[in-house]
C-alpha cells in the first residue's frame, strides 16, 4: 500500500516534468510553412507577399488585404500563422490568398 507520503512527492515530481514534455510536444507538433508551389496554394494564388499577388489573374485584391486581417488567421510566431485553408502548414501574416475574408471587428 502506498502512503500518502509517497504519493503526494510521486506527484511532485510528476507535475515537475510536464513543463520539458509539453515544450517537446509543442516542438513536434510544429508546422511547416506554406510552399507558394503547393498545388492548392498556387490554385488560390497564395504568395508570402500580398504585394506580389497577379492583380490581372486576382483584380479583386486589394494592397490592404493580408493574412493578418483575414478572418481564417490565427497569429502564431515569428510573423507565420495558422490558416483553416491551409491546416497542415503556417502561412505568412503579410501573405494572401484569393480565399481572404475580411476579419470581423
Amino acid at each position: 500500500m502506498t502512503s500518502r507520503r509517497s504519493f503526494l512527492i510521486k506527484t511532485v515530481a510528476a507535475a515537475a516534468t510536464l513543463p520539458a514534455a509539453q515544450s517537446v510536444l509543442a516542438q513536434a507538433a510544429a508546422k511547416p510553412r506554406l510552399d507558394e508551389k503547393n498545388a492548392q496554394a498556387a490554385a488560390l494564388g497564395y504568395v508570402h507577399d500580398t504585394k506580389k499577388v497577379d492583380a490581372k489573374k486576382f483584380p479583386r485584391h486589394a494592397a490592404s488585404q493580408n493574412c493578418a486581417n483575414c478572418q481564417l488567421y490565427k497569429a502564431g510566431k515569428d510573423g507565420w500563422g495558422d490558416c483553416s485553408i491551409f491546416p497542415a502548414n503556417v502561412v505568412n501574416a503579410n501573405g494572401w490568398c484569393s480565399a481572404w475574408v475580411k476579419k470581423a471587428g
